[in-house]
């Protein structure tokens, strides 16, 4: 069966056909998107005949828990099952003043980064938009959480390279950022790129966007190659031109997130090189000291050593650590793998 959700109101109107007026697509939208509805059958705006006509051909399309994770520090780490049988992770991270979803926009992802345990799976499949506010959905409902009203943030930096697969992450962001759909504001979502630079413009392009956040995770063109070979075919300097390019909106600003790794590209003067980088950006820093996994060749750096690359960068502009959520149940940044 055809699952409906990750359409938008368009596409529910051609489902319903031209006999339906235009607003029972409205009905089938909102209860979707905003009743977050399991069973077509349970849409009580619609007729009866038409619940049970949606429901003989359509399903909702709402991802299924396989197994779920709880850290000692409130993390859940959701292993959701797909209608083919494969699965995603989601992550999430609750705290007194926010929530905050890290989802997935790949099964799996092709962009092989040496320090992350997500590189060693490989690709195998894009996910739909659907599944995309599916993993929102159903993390969402299964913790309480009211979207409209509470302080929810979604990060896209869950498996997979969202600019790998863009026109179902952006038709996703309209759904999410509709106020007649899911109703999140697009300060509240989030995209992590390895810098796929053609598909940079072409987000910065799109009227309802994430906020772009680019993993940097090196100084040089040569580091960055061994580190991410993705950057063989985007090389660093032509990242910062594009960077540079991107349109901005007027409450915006990059976030450049830099993985730290012992003895790799944590020195002090690592931080001058990505200060002088990341200089007349309108930037800010999230440093991550390596989250440790099997079969990642890293370690993490010392705390002394993570606070002194802090210093050196902040004097030119903001910078933050990053804390580390859900260590104990491999739900960390880089640390996706479907672990059991």
């Amino acid at each position: 069966m055809e699952p409906l959700l990750g359409k938008e109101l368009s596409e529910l109107e051609q489902v319903l056909g031209p006999t339906e007026p235009r607003f029972r697509a409205r009905q089938v939208y909102s209860a979707l998107y905003q009743q977050r509805v399991s069973d077509l059958v349970n849409i009580s705006t619609l007729p009866e005949p038409l619940r049970a006509g949606l429901a003989r051909d359509h399903e909702v399309g709402m991802p299924t828990v396989d197994r779920c994770f709880h850290s000692t520090d409130g993390t859940k780490r959701y292993l959701l099952r797909l209608d083919d049988g494969r699965t995603v992770e989601t992550v999430f991270m609750p705290e007194e003043t926010r929530d905050t979803v890290c989802i997935s926009s790949q099964v799996g992802c092709p962009v092989d980064c040496k320090f992350c345990m997500t590189a060693l799976m490989g690709l195998e499949r894009n996910l739909t938009a659907g599944e995309i506010v599916g993993q929102v959905l159903y993390v969402a409902k299964d913790n309480g959480i009211q979207v409209e009203s509470q302080q929810l943030n979604i990060v896209m930096m869950g498996m997979g390279e969202p600019l790998l697969n863009l026109p179902n992450v952006l038709k996703a962001t309209r759904i999410l950022c509709d106020p007649k759909g899911v109703g999140l504001s697009e300060r509240r979502i989030t995209l992590s790129t390895s810098g796929i630079i053609p598909k940079m413009a072409e987000l910065g392009a799109a009227p309802v966007r994430p906020k772009l956040a680019i993993s940097l995770n090196a100084s040089t063109e040569e580091q960055r190659q061994e580190l991410m070979p993705i950057t063989r075919k985007w090389h660093l300097k032509d990242l910062i031109a594009a960077c540079r390019a991107y349109p901005l909106r007027n409450w915006e600003k990059l976030t450049f997130e830099y993985v730290l790794l012992r003895g790799a590209n944590d020195s002090d003067a690592d931080a001058r090189r990505v200060v002088k980088l990341l200089a007349n950006l309108n930037a800010k820093v999230n440093l991550i000291a390596l989250n440790p996994g099997p079969g990642i060749p890293f370690e993490t750096p010392d705390p002394a050593r993570v606070a002194s690359f802090q210093e050196i960068v902040k004097r030119a502009m903001p910078c933050f650590i990053r804390k580390p959520r859900g260590l104990d149940i491999f739900a960390a940044c880089g640390q996706l793998k479907r672990n059991s």
